[in-house]
């Protein structure tokens, strides 16, 4: 099979499911935004010490190829077989929620805004969570025009507060702290 298949050339893509958009669809910036931050949290996988938060980010990207094949499905019903892989539960929220609470007992509390610096790992997360709040304003766009799973929306809402705190929690492991505005 070739990675190419000269069918996007005049500017339209395939959604999973049957059907073509144009590229610049909202359905289309929304799957891909969230592609982009899937790929911006493997950096921040890859960032020294690649162990730190490795299996909770993996886990992550995880469910953002799940979203990502949920959002790509206009007609979920045509393709419910294959994305019944792709669920998604309100419990991954909910460990985000006690990540962040664990990790707030271990950091000194917030008295300014955080510039997006500091260790490497740490500006990788603030860089992820950056494009994650992208991602959130792109499902958001698209839920205001077709249905989208309200969970997506709390999912990514979520995850941008548990990458920050993530930025956080690495710069106090790597013995930088905050870099404060």
């Amino acid at each position: 099979m070739k990675i190419y298949t000269r069918t996007g050339d005049t500017g339209e893509t395939a959604l999973f499911g049957g059907g073509r958009v144009p590229k610049d669809h909202p359905r289309v910036a929304a799957y891909g935004d969230v592609d982009e931050l899937n790929s911006a949290i493997g950096v921040a996988r890859a960032t020294a010490p690649a162990d730190a938060f490795d299996a909770l980010l993996e886990s992550i990207q995880r469910d953002l190829f799940s979203i990502g094949g949920h959002l790509a499905t206009p007609h979920a019903e045509k393709v419910a077989k294959a994305l019944a892989k792709a669920e998604l539960s309100l419990e991954r929220v909910t460990t985000f929620e006690r990540v962040m609470d664990d990790a707030e007992r271990e950091l000194p509390p917030l008295r300014a805004f955080v510039l997006p610096a500091g260790a490497p790992k740490a500006a990788a997360l603030h860089l992820a969570r950056t494009i994650c709040r992208r991602a959130e304003r792109s499902v958001v766009s698209l839920a205001s025009a077709e249905p989208v799973p309200e969970l997506f929306l709390v999912y990514l809402n979520r995850l941008s507060d548990l990458l920050f705190t993530l930025a956080r929690l690495a710069n106090h492991t790597a013995g930088c702290g905050d870099v404060t505005w």
